[in-house]
């Protein structure tokens, strides 16, 4: 009598599950690691959002070691090791269950609870450790700038840049030992809710619409971006920007600093989610079909 579970190689669907989001994790991580500490340093500072890319990006460059062995790096990492392994899970669970083949892809209810699970709770460790460890002595400053022939040698930016830069990173460690407030952590988990969502649930409906999955997965994640920026930017003033003993912050000035740097911070979030969820996204879904092949 045959079974009525698809069992068939299932140690190996689950090694290549694992396979599968290794390879997409540690392929996007470096540059998703520099974009997420340089959104969150151009909230406390006044350098341009741009200076600090560069200056990040230098760094890691020139100490790739050290960069990879950093706290920063690991965080996220684990953070999409595992938030992929999760729906890949997902999908392995529901083709056995469910007697499909070995490489279906989900887009259900469960897959979308399963990785926001996962994905949020990952994020919010994650975020709160940035928030702390930003501007202490281990990498929470912006890196210092390369030289260049017009300048001396310890900055690639102005003077007034610089010291904004310094005065950021002092900002953020004193406020390294302060608890993340609630309503940052309800913000950080609205906007992660919202970009789980629109990579794993949208791009399997919308890829047979628009004639390829592989453009879904780009496109879903980055669009939702311009709705999700704000929480971001948000959670992130209501704990660098605390009120104070008969001193609160006004909502419009709140509302200031977020449409200053939406643009910005929004294209850079997008340039993280397309490398986090697209180009991580169709490597996941790649290694994890080719694995699956002969299945």
């Amino acid at each position: 009598m045959a079974s009525k579970y698809n069992t068939a190689s299932l140690p190996w669907r689950v090694t290549s599950d694992l396979i599968a989001a290794f390879c997409a994790s540690t392929l996007i991580a470096p540059i998703v690691t520099i974009i997420d500490k340089s959104i969150i340093l151009r909230t406390s500072t006044r350098a341009p959002l741009s200076t600090i890319l560069t200056t990040s990006l230098t760094s890691a460059l020139r100490h790739p070691g050290t960069f990879l062995l950093s706290a920063p790096y690991l965080l996220i990492t684990t953070l999409y090791f595992g938030t992929y392994t999760t729906a890949n899970l997902v999908d392995t669970i529901s083709s056995t269950v469910y007697k499909k083949p070995a490489d279906t892809v989900t887009a259900g209810p469960a897959k979308f609870l399963a990785t926001t699970g996962v994905n949020m709770s990952l994020c919010l460790y994650k975020d709160a450790r940035y928030a702390r460890m930003f501007g202490a002595g281990g990498g929470g400053t912006a890196p210092s700038p390369p030289p260049t022939p017009n300048q001396t040698p310890k900055g690639i930016v102005s003077t007034s840049t610089t010291k904004a830069l310094a005065e950021g990173g002092k900002a953020l460690a004193k406020a390294g030992s302060r608890s993340v407030p609630k309503r940052t952590l309800a913000l950080f988990a609205a906007r992660d809710s919202l970009t789980v969502f629109a990579s794993f649930n949208i791009p399997p409906l919308l890829g047979p619409v628009i004639g390829s999955q592989n453009v879904a997965q780009f496109l879903a994640p980055a669009s939702v971006q311009i709705l999700s920026t704000p929480l971001h930017l948000l959670g992130l003033d209501l704990y660098n920007r605390r009120d104070g003993v008969g001193e609160k912050i006004g909502w419009r000035d709140r509302w200031g600093r977020i449409r200053r740097d939406w643009g910005g911070a929004a294209l850079a979030r997008m340039g993280r989610v397309v490398p986090a969820y697209g180009v991580g996204g169709v490597v996941n879904g790649g290694v994890r079909g080719w694995l699956l092949r002969d299945v």
